[in-house]
């Protein structure tokens, strides 16, 4: 009880730090017609400090493997993530429409130029850059907000200055962001944050226009960190502001680079496995830049977690396995956003769907929409397919995929690919046959196979797409944080994690209901007095989540 206390009085105390935020808002209307202006924008930004305590420390991945040498090239193919043949050629859609035909040659020893002359980058091949023009004017038809937001602050150039490094996905969505932040004055240095889901043609794309892109699909772990390196390490070009999506690049700048790291003005997190690293950080008082949590949001909650994964879960199963789901009975391990999407899907498509749980709240929900919360181990011997999304580690340990039946299938839907133990795989006892991309059969002595996909990484992009749309709405949100802390007067932002008030996210949600033909219904000044708000919001209080 005291702790909820606690947690009451500091909601409290960041509801009075940020009632001035409502009025300088009050002039910003939620309705389509929206106008905004940059410099509104900025000084009506007061994000809320959050001091969330992380129950479990997320450790520092090992010395040896990440920051405390340097890639070699003579070492990178012995880190090859597969077994089997190399992963880099295509199946889905999500992959690069010329991967099967190219050469096995390593990006990284080839010799590249783009048609300004330009060799600063590294992708599978520059010349699959038409192909990936299509594919970001095809994702710019469903991203009408972003583009609402680019077309209203270019003039501006709030970014006018900004030294972006990224280390997202490099989707074609992504892609629109990027080019946002470009548009808005930035310059921008980019690479993967999974080593499965860059979409070749759409980092070729990029890489034409200017964009230096280290990525390609099927890089191996040392392709990985060199790929990171190269874009932090430039010379004559120093980042000031980082984009990340896990918190690799976060990471490897502050162990590699410390006097590079001090001198960023902000960092923007958008997984919950990056935040999760940025509080240990700030916990541990070695966070020494304001650190901006978008996975937080209610906009990155609520409808890229959630609505994302409701519909990219049966797409990349479908798109890797052809399984059919009515009467399977399949493990989703987690109930948080991402894990109600999927068992919605699921249990729509007539699956018998059971899930694992450490939080009691989350189990309650679970049991209450219809699910039969149990221990793994209950029944390990009977299900078909098991989903992980906790953004914990071994989660589905050697053990219990040992006792798994013939043709079970075991994939992940949290960000980090160490929800299941795939390194207890690479035994000598068990074959691995490849028979798809992204799609290995690891087959134990006595002929029982498991099919494992994407070899334990994020299965809706490494195995399929995902909806533009709800891509959006996050691009939005992070747009708005990097702008809003690149532009932030000094003082403005501790050395901690912040997230963003809600009237930023309903500003984000109201720029996207007008694909909807929404119309939202005002309050009257009566209604207003009633409830507390400003008729304009926002609506809900900053602790709300």
């Amino acid at each position: 009880m005291s702790e909820a206390t606690g947690e009451m009085k500091q909601a409290s105390k960041d509801v009075k730090e940020s009632e001035n935020v409502a009025e300088k808002y009050s002039a910003l209307t939620v309705s389509k017609n929206t106008e905004m202006n940059m410099e509104e924008l900025s000084s009506a930004f007061s994000a809320v400090p959050t001091h969330k305590p992380v129950k479990k420390q997320i450790q520092f991945v090992e010395d040896k493997q990440e920051f405390s040498r340097f890639p070699t090239k003579a070492g990178r193919r012995s880190l090859s993530r597969s077994i089997s043949q190399s992963s880099t050629d295509s199946y889905s859609s999500a992959a690069s429409y010329t991967d099967s035909s190219d050469d096995e040659t390593s990006p990284r020893d080839k010799t590249q130029v783009n048609s300004k002359g330009s060799s600063d980058f590294c992708v599978k091949n520059i010349k699959q850059a038409e192909f990936g023009r299509r594919e970001i004017e095809i994702a710019e038809q469903d991203m009408s907000a972003l583009l609402a937001l680019r077309k209203r602050a270019q003039s501006e150039k709030p970014l006018a200055g900004a030294k972006i490094v990224g280390c997202t996905h490099i989707t074609a969505q992504t892609a629109v962001l990027i080019e946002t932040l470009v548009a808005l004055g930035a310059q921008c240095r980019w690479t993967a944050c999974n080593i499965y889901s860059t979409q070749n043609e759409v980092a070729a794309a990029l890489s034409e226009i200017g964009v230096a892109v280290f990525a390609w699909k099927g890089e191996s772990e040392d392709d990985f960190w060199w790929c990171i390196d190269r874009c932090v390490n430039n010379e004559g070009w120093q980042p000031n502001m980082i984009l990340d999506d896990g918190g690799d690049l976060t990471h490897w700048m502050y162990k590699k680079y410390p006097n590079v790291f001090k001198k960023i003005r902000g960092i923007v997190e958008e997984s919950v496995t990056g935040v999760h690293r940025l509080y240990q950080l700030s916990k541990a008082g070695k966070l020494c830049v304001p650190a901006m949590n978008v996975n937080d949001s209610v906009t990155k909650q609520k409808f890229d977690n959630l609505y994302c994964c409701r519909e990219s879960i049966l797409d990349g199963l479908k798109r890797t396995t052809d399984v059919m789901f009515g009467g399977k009975q399949v493990v989703v391990c987690g109930y948080g956003e991402v894990g109600k999407g999927c068992c919605a899907a699921l249990k729509a498509l007539g699956a018998i769907v059971y899930i694992t749980e450490i939080d009691p709240i989350c189990a309650l929900q679970a049991c209450m929409d219809g699910f039969r919360v149990v221990k793994l181990n209950e029944v390990i011997r009977q299900v078909d397919i098991i989903i992980t999304c906790t953004g914990n580690k071994n989660v589905v340990t050697r053990d219990q995929l040992d006792r798994m039946k013939n043709g079970s299938i075991v994939c992940n839907m949290g960000h980090s690919n160490t929800e299941i133990d795939v390194a207890s795989l690479r035994t000598p006892e068990l074959t691995w046959e490849r028979v798809r991309s992204q799609v290995d059969h690891v087959i134990w002595p006595d002929g029982k196979r498991v099919i494992l996909l994407a070899e334990g990484r994020l299965l809706n992009l490494s195995c399929s797409t995902v909806p533009t749309f709800v891509l959006s709405i996050t691009a939005t949100t992070q747009a708005l944080a990097m702008i809003e802390l690149y532009n932030a007067p000094e003082g403005r932002y501790k050395q901690d994690v912040y997230l963003l008030p809600k009237k930023m996210d309903e500003y984000v949600a109201s720029l996207h209901l007008a694909t909807f033909d929404a119309h939202l219904t005002e309050l009257s000044d009566e209604q207003a007095k009633y409830l507390g708000l400003n008729k304009n919001g926002p609506f809900k209080p900053n602790y709300y989540r």
